[in-house]
């Protein structure tokens, strides 16, 4: 993983290697400004002008229970400039979700305030009769994802010179791959015809949730 690197008016420069951060430490001309994952340290005597800066990419791969994200180094084809760009990578992070987490805490907290009405305890009183919800509202658990996924975007694009973003939104036509000349109706007339859609997916996923595994 390369070393992110500040310059002296804290403007982000290119990263760098390992052993070239630790020169950098070791000689006086850098100071570490972040000492967890990922390293950043900042520049003395150098400033965002006086460095020359390669395009960089950010990719980003969202998926439901972890995301990744790839920063990578952009090099053009000095023989063919119509040629896309060779992608060196710098960093790869791989972002744990919380969302079943965040669905058990939720629910455990509806179950503490549901036994404090029904034994008559000190509660307060319920307000699910007038909650509304804002427009393009989520569940805790998809706008933690949201959050997350933006949070360090914007950390990543703080730390190194991002100059391109890149979202992997791939959907695939399994029927499509499989018989190209497939059309209208006979999308219908698959191999799951006759087939209920609730034991298709029990069996694909073995009988057991996808998310806990019970």
């Amino acid at each position: 993983m390369a070393v992110f690197v500040l310059g002296k008016d804290k403007q982000p420069l290119m990263p760098c290697s390992e052993k070239r951060a630790r020169l950098l430490l070791e000689r006086g001309r850098a100071v570490v400004v972040m000492n967890l994952t990922p390293f950043v340290i900042r520049l003395r005597d150098r400033c965002l002008s006086d460095c020359a800066l390669q395009p960089t990419l950010l990719g980003i791969d969202p998926g439901s229970k972890e995301t990744g994200l790839a920063l990578m180094r952009l090099e053009e084809n000095a023989t063919d400039e119509q040629a896309p760009a060779t992608r060196h990578g710098l960093c790869l992070f791989q972002l744990v979700h919380r969302g079943f987490q965040i669905r058990q805490a939720l629910e455990q907290r509806a179950g503490f305030r549901r036994r404090r009405r029904s034994k008559n305890l000190r509660h307060r009183q319920p307000r699910f009769d007038n909650r509304t919800r804002k427009k393009g509202w989520l569940a805790p658990s998809l706008q933690h994802r949201v959050d997350t996924t933006m949070a360090w975007v914007d950390k990543l694009c703080r730390w190194a010179p991002v100059t391109h973003l890149n979202m992997e939104l791939v959907r695939f036509d399994l029927q499509k791959m499989e018989n190209p000349e497939i059309s209208g109706v006979e999308y219908q007339q698959g191999t799951l015809l006759g087939y209920e859609v609730r034991e298709y997916l029990l069996e694909k996923w073995g009988r057991e949730c996808a998310y806990c595994g019970t």
